[in-house]
């Protein structure tokens, strides 16, 4: 008997919206999810763990892995390269693992186009002053990347109709809730 192929999930944000604390409820409680490492040309940090948070590799590999059609979808963004690696998806798919890809909103379309069974999830901001608010309270960016991350937000609230399911996180609890639920009727009912 063939193995049923697993589910292929984006979860996609403007920066500031959640998107990671929503996701690391989700991977925690349900494990039988696989994070999707994404591979990245910027520093590891003290923090991160090769292969568990990124895959740390040179520009002049990332470049080459282009080349050779590794990646899934790929961007560069503030200065450095991140792609989520085909061979990944492929793997753990086709042995019937679900798969979930905390990428960017240009990513998560570009991996529609090549997987259209996968399904996108965009989580989305109360409003766009709230997001700036929460953006702002962060206070991780100069102010230049402050404004290129409100920009791109602009834009990538733009795309939001191009997704499968929306989810708003308000009120983070009720958002994590929502999106565990609607995990679960996905890798577990169908769409």
């Amino acid at each position: 008997m063939k193995n049923k192929k697993g589910v292929i999930i984006a979860i996609s944000a403007p920066s500031g919206t959640g998107k990671t604390t929503i996701l690391k409820e989700i991977l925690r409680d349900i494990p039988e999810l696989v994070f999707s490492v994404s591979a990245t040309t910027r520093k590891k940090r003290d923090d991160e763990i090769e292969g568990v948070d990124y895959f740390f590799i040179t520009e002049d590999e990332f470049k080459k892995k282009i080349e050779r059609n590794k990646f899934v979808e790929w961007e560069k963004f503030y200065d450095y390269y991140y792609g989520t690696y085909k061979s990944f998806i492929e793997d753990n798919i086709n042995t019937g693992k679900s798969v979930i890809a905390e990428i960017d909103v240009k990513g998560a379309l570009s991996l529609k186009k090549i997987y259209p069974e996968s399904v996108l999830i965009f989580i989305y901001p109360p409003s766009f002053d709230e997001l700036e608010k929460r953006l702002k309270k962060r206070n991780t960016e100069n102010d230049s990347d402050f404004k290129k991350r409100i920009e791109r937000a602009g834009m990538e609230l733009r795309l939001k109709e191009k997704f499968d399911y929306f989810v708003e996180n308000k009120v983070l609890d009720k958002a994590i809730l929502e999106t565990e639920s609607l995990i679960q009727k996905i890798i577990h009912g169908g769409k």
